[in-house]
């Protein structure tokens, strides 16, 4: 289990009064890789107009763009909520950018209500990501959000 408050405080420390977005994307992405067990990525999309474009991550080779129209990540964007996969090839419309992802959790990040990026994690495993991994993710979101 994931000490959610260590995490928080961690990505509060590494990022606060930190004025570089993408080094602090960046750091976020590797400390979520090097403290969550069974990932196979962990990092962000940033919106530009209808296309979240590949952000600061961790793990194996991603897809560049993905159609906010499309995937998960898309889906987060739309509806303006976190997305929690327990299956992603179940999920319709999922995006195989990485053949080995399983499920997914997709956490959408806004400044002013809008989102203007997500933060995602995919894993190997079926249903890896549980609703404490969500809110603890979502919490994680709120620092970014802030420090953005």
């Amino acid at each position: 289990m994931t000490d959610y408050d260590a995490l928080i405080a961690q990505a509060d420390a590494l990022i606060s009064g930190v004025p570089h977005r993408i080094a602090n994307l960046a750091n976020i992405s590797a400390l979520i890789f090097d403290t969550l067990e069974d990932l196979n990525w962990a990092g962000f999309y940033l919106l530009e107009g209808e296309t979240l474009v590949l952000g600061p991550f961790q793990g194996r080779p991603a897809c560049i763009e993905i159609p906010v129209s499309r995937g998960v990540c898309g889906a987060a964007v739309r509806e303006n909520r976190p997305q929690l996969v327990k299956d992603v090839h179940a999920f319709a419309g999922h995006i195989a950018c990485d053949s080995a992802s399983r499920s997914e959790l997709v956490v959408p990040l806004r400044r002013d209500g809008a989102v203007f990026g997500v933060l995602d994690l995919d894993s190997p495993s079926l249903a890896r990501f549980t609703e404490a991994d969500q809110k603890g993710m979502e919490r994680l979101a709120r620092v970014i959000e802030e420090n953005w």
